[in-house]
């Protein structure tokens, strides 16, 4: 069996599942800080009360983030030991600075805000305050390997060839994927965890359990998604023009443009095909706005995947279709956070039987995030492929040759013990959102 293919395979599912946990974490931790920040200045129970209850679904989700993270990190010496290798001296950097400061913010600050108790509000909200800028510090470290991988910058080759060498850190933290992948991942995060806190508050509301307490979180939450969700779209533009300047082969994948030439439209309906180069089916063209897209220019030149040698393609129907199934449920949100604005704007609003159909609806939503989040990073790293590094190193010169059989094992027994997490997992934060403790 190829070993390239099963070592990308475990690697996927094992960054897949920890992720599952990280926006929400990121996202939650917003709200949470927010919520002890307003009870310090204001000593309003209700505030304490939001506090206490969304503070304990960040606990579960925050606990099983930190478990899943240590097993992608031993990939790195096991299946991927060439690529831990040639990317050492860059990877060490920012991997040291994402343990030393954003975790052990994290960890250290959690354990204070846990053991604090609501008598202390100013050390409670100072606490989990920092708990989320750290959760963004972490973001942003390990991104700033990520972005290295999609656009190399500060480095130079060993003389032998085998690595590359940091030369320049500043240029490194400065790297423009970085910061518009930093940004899109925070936005995604903040758009997960607004449906979540809309959803699970919908619920309380048709239970009418606690009605002014989540009526309060129901709103903040919408809120949030409504600027969260119209944000994204906006920097996803230039995040396109911008991928179409450095990876101009992920760019055409992207929309399965075979060929070269200026002026391309944007065809709605289309569907690409690997095998035979080109488009079985490709109507309903919006002139010039193709080109506009992918390089910021409606006469813009676009590089057609034919022009690129087939070793040097990325998977094209994998990453086209992920690219439109990420804008659809994009549009789902926009459209889902319009209708909740909507609703806001009365004050019984949220008891009446339509909000009871929107908070159905945004309860069968919640898995929608997590697919729109995990659609958005094949695009990133499967349309980067055959490149573990872009340009560098090939996925398939970054494999440790270990026998298949060996990956096919480990891989199951990874598989096994994930999908035990993910049992307790919903066991666990099914029940903590679905009943009220009291605060004392």
């Amino acid at each position: 069996m190829d070993i390239v293919l099963l070592s990308r395979l475990q690697f996927a599912i094992t960054v897949f599942f920890h992720f599952i946990f990280v926006p929400l974490t990121i996202g939650l931790g917003l709200f949470v800080a927010g919520f002890e920040i307003a009870y310090w200045k204001t000593l309003k129970e209700k505030w304490m009360k939001l506090a206490a209850f969304w503070g304990r679904l960040f606990k579960i989700n925050f606990a099983f983030g930190i478990v899943t993270g240590f097993a992608m990190t031993f990939q790195f010496g096991t299946n991927w030991g060439p690529y831990a290798e040639f990317m050492g001296d860059v990877f060490a950097s920012p991997l040291a600075l994402e343990a030393l400061i954003a975790f052990f913010l994290e960890a250290t600050f959690f354990g204070v805000w846990v053991f604090t108790s609501h008598k202390k509000p100013a050390l409670k909200a100072l606490s989990m305050t920092i708990v989320a800028i750290s959760t963004m510090i972490s973001a942003l470290w390990i991104i700033t390997a990520n972005a290295f991988m999609q656009n190399p910058v500060g480095y130079e080759m060993a003389a032998d060839g085998s690595k590359v060498l940091m030369t320049d850190f500043f240029a490194l933290i400065t790297n423009t994927y970085l910061w518009y992948m930093l940004v899109h991942t925070i936005l995604a995060a903040f758009v997960l965890a607004a449906v979540f806190i809309i959803a699970v508050s919908g619920y309380h509301l048709a239970k009418k359990s606690k009605v002014d307490i989540f009526k309060t979180s129901m709103k903040i939450g919408i809120y949030l998604l409504v600027i969260s969700s119209l944000l994204l779209p906006c920097l996803g533009m230039f995040y396109g023009h911008y991928i179409g300047s450095v990876q101009p082969v992920k760019a055409a994948a992207m929309e399965a443009v075979w060929e070269s030439g200026s002026n391309v439209p944007l065809y709605l309906l289309k569907f690409p095909s690997d095998a035979a180069e080109s488009n079985s089916i490709q109507i309903l063209g919006i002139p010039n706005i193709g080109s506009f897209l992918l390089t910021g220019d409606m006469n813009g030149q676009v590089t057609g995947l034919k022009d690129v040698p087939a070793a040097d393609r990325p998977p094209v129907a994998l990453t086209f279709y992920s690219f439109r199934i990420m804008i659809i449920l994009g549009i789902v949100f926009i459209l889902e956070a319009l209708v909740g604005l909507l609703l806001s704007f009365k004050d019984k609003a949220f008891e009446s039987g339509l909000a009871r159909k929107y908070s159905k609806l945004m309860l069968y939503s919640l898995p929608l995030p997590y697919i729109a989040i995990a659609f958005g990073w094949a695009v990133a790293e499967v349309g980067r492929q055959p490149w573990i590094v872009y340009g560098l190193l090939r996925t398939s010169q970054a494999v440790s040759p270990i026998p298949d059989v060996q990956i096919l094992f480990s891989m199951g027994l990874l598989t096994l013990f994930y999908l035990l997490l993910a049992a307790l997992f919903v066991y666990l934060i099914r029940g903590a959102a679905v009943t009220y403790p009291e605060v004392k």
